[in-house]
């Protein structure tokens, strides 16, 4: 009997750890999805000091379930409508503003206007004027509502869905824009996609090698040309640095590359001739290095999204 205890205490304990780790698993998929946060300008009776008390309560929101962050890809949004519900003038000395808000969150594209996931919470506020009673009543939003968590999970479901139902479309976009030499782009349009999104970010993963070695073999192409520009037009120490400074930027890996040591073999043979000195140049070390390719790939993604104008205009879900 006490053996048949000992048994089914650890069958209890090895349970409540693989419910934990399920939990944290879950919690981590959140994590690799982000929302942008957007409140339109106009929304009927909000005071325009207002917006910023809702934009903060909904990034809190976001944060607390795990979707926060800086968005790689803003087309997913978390945004707000609110209805003032009730306008009253209190009974006391003196009287006060009471205002009742019905606030509705959504999460959805905000390319397309396209709401996934929406839940509504009341809030109560008072306040001297209009004003303060309107944010006295968002600053009420408990953040720590636990329905959140499935109004989120519902709208990331939708998110991952769109990717999985989009996945083919988005890598035809990524090869049309790498056939226009707009390498960058396609490679920020492949790895924005989130990896909890597995079967498209496989998809997605297994197309952005070619395209970065098509980016680097480009690149070489034009480095080269215009290290052998620069070289041919002066010939001197001073061509010869201008000259360095580039190849020294060409990738290794690049298809051009052993065209790039023979520039600059020829560019240190002539300096000795010339100008009696040593020519010291040396390719970037950083570029050399066995990488994380994943890494280097988000990263050209990541710079090119970065360079992106921030003002984005989105559709309104009502």
């Amino acid at each position: 009997m006490k053996k048949l205890n000992i048994v089914l205490l650890l069958i209890f304990v090895m349970s409540i750890s693989f419910s934990q780790a399920q939990t944290a698993g879950k919690m981590s998929d959140k994590g690799r999805l982000a929302l942008a946060v957007w409140v339109p300008d106009q929304i009927e009776n909000m005071p325009v000091i207002a917006k910023k008390n809702l934009e903060n309560k909904l990034m809190q929101i976001v944060t607390a379930n795990g979707m926060g962050g800086d968005a790689m890809n803003s087309r997913f949004i978390i945004t707000a409508n609110v209805m003032v519900t009730t306008k009253d003038i209190t009974a006391t000395a003196p009287p006060m503003q009471a205002y009742t808000l019905d606030v509705t969150l959504y999460i959805g594209d905000g390319f397309e206007g396209k709401s996934f996931s929406s839940y509504t919470t009341t809030c109560k506020g008072v306040g001297e004027n209009e004003t303060k009673a309107y944010n006295a009543a968002l600053k009420a939003i408990k953040t720590s509502d636990p329905n959140y968590q499935s109004f989120i999970e519902k709208g990331k479901t939708k998110i991952i869905e769109y990717y999985n139902a989009q996945c083919d479309i988005i890598i035809k976009e990524a090869k049309t824009l790498a056939g226009q030499n707009k390498f960058d782009e396609a490679i920020w349009k492949l790895t924005a996609v989130p990896d909890v999104c597995t079967e498209c970010w496989n998809k997605c993963m297994a197309v952005v090698p070619a395209i970065f070695q098509q980016k680097i073999d480009f690149e070489c192409k034009t480095k080269l040309l215009e290290a052998n520009n620069l070289w041919n037009a002066g010939q001197s120490w001073d061509a010869a640095q201008s000259a360095g400074a580039i190849l020294a930027t060409i990738d290794p890996k690049s298809a051009c590359f052993n065209e790039s040591k023979a520039l600059s073999d020829k560019i240190a043979k002539r300096i000795k001739e010339v100008d009696k000195r040593e020519w010291d140049f040396k390719y970037d070390k950083e570029i050399g290095l066995e990488r994380d390719m994943i890494k280097a790939y988000r990263d050209v993604g990541v710079a090119y999204g970065n360079g992106q104008p921030q003002n984005v205009t989105y559709k309104s879900f009502w």
